[in-house]
């Protein structure tokens, strides 16, 4: 690995333990065996790294969304069971004591205080509503629409952040997968008779 990777791999060991604003660069310097100009040369600044970063560690988190290939059976696209099944699986990467989340929790309250990381992450954030979709729906990132980010896309994001926000803020009364899929198909109801 080079200093470019092994800074991302420190960063993001920073993140985890300390978060964003009480990560410093010199304890990305220390967890990466690299030194601080190379922070600044591969990066442009520290809030570039952690972002990149902390991108990585969504995106690796990601993959457990999905249900595992393994699995005997799938649920169906865009079915009730899958979207069950799909909060079922994000909900189980909150659980841990390690979890991750709570890095967007840090940058929804202090995003004043870490313009660069705020400013990068929500452009990252219409490319998670991209991949979020093909999870829930079915099909290949690639294929959704910016139409289908703008709508469908940013409803799950909004409900990934407030799921998130309630799991941090207290994981005994947070919803479960199947509250979430009870509530889903309540609402759907009340919106079949009112048309």
């Amino acid at each position: 690995m080079g200093h470019r990777e092994d800074l991302l791999e420190g960063a993001k060991r920073c993140l985890l333990e300390k978060g964003f604003v009480r990560t410093t660069a010199r304890d990305i310097v220390k967890a990466s065996g690299t030194n601080l100009a190379s922070i600044g040369y591969h990066y442009g600044s520290k809030d570039e790294l952690l972002a990149q970063a902390y991108v990585a560690l969504v995106e690796g988190v990601s993959d457990d969304f999905d249900a595992p290939e393994q699995a005997p059976s799938r649920t169906e696209p865009g079915s009730l069971e899958r979207f069950q099944e799909v909060w079922s699986n994000i909900i189980a990467t909150m659980q841990g004591p390690d979890s991750m989340w709570r890095l967007s929790m840090e940058i929804v309250v202090m995003g004043d205080q870490l313009p660069a990381v705020r400013d990068h992450l929500a452009k990252a954030q219409r490319e998670g509503a991209r991949g979020i979709l093909p999870m829930f729906m079915g099909g290949e990132e690639s294929d959704v629409s910016d139409e289908e980010v703008d709508t469908l896309g940013m409803l799950y994001m909004t409900l990934m952040t407030g799921l998130i926000a309630q799991w941090m803020f207290d994981p005994e009364t947070a919803p479960r997968a199947d509250q979430l899929t009870e509530g889903l198909r309540r609402l759907m109801n009340a919106a079949t008779r009112s048309s």
